[in-house]
C-alpha cells in the first residue's frame, strides 16, 4: 500500500528529487539569515536590552536545514515523521505547486 505522500506526488506528477532542491533552496542560509543571527547573538551578550523600533516586525530567519533524502524516503514509505520535517516537505510541495500556478495543499492533505 503505497503513503498517502507518495499518491500525492504521483497524481501532481512531481519528482521527489524536485523536492529536495526546492527544499535545499527554501532552507537554506542566505547571507542576510545569518547577519541576522549575528545581530541577534550580539544583542543577548549585551548589557543593555536592544531598543525594539515601534512598527518593526522580527524577520524569521531561514533554519538552515533542508529535507533530507532519508526523511524523504520516509514519508514515501508512510514512515513517522517529526513535525519540522513535515513542515519542510509540505512548504517545498507548496513551492513546487505554486511555481505550476497550482493551489496549495495542507499538511493533511499530504500525511
Amino acid at each position: 500500500m503505497a503513503s498517502k505522500f507518495s499518491e500525492f506526488l504521483t497524481t501532481k506528477k512531481i519528482d521527489p528529487r524536485r523536492v529536495l532542491i526546492a527544499s535545499q533552496k527554501i532552507e537554506g542560509l542566505q547571507p542576510a539569515d545569518r547577519t541576522l543571527r549575528l545581530t541577534e547573538r550580539k544583542a543577548r551578550k549585551s548589557e543593555d536590552p536592544p531598543a525594539k523600533k515601534e512598527g518593526e516586525k522580527r524577520v524569521k530567519p531561514r533554519s538552515g536545514r533542508p529535507v533530507t533524502e532519508r526523511s524523504l524516503n520516509a514519508a514515501l514509505a508512510g514512515q513517522t515523521l517529526t513535525g519540522p520535517q513535515k513542515t519542510r516537505i509540505l512548504r517545498a510541495i507548496n513551492r513546487i505547486l505554486e511555481q505550476r500556478k497550482q493551489d496549495p495543499t495542507d499538511l493533511r492533505a499530504l500525511f
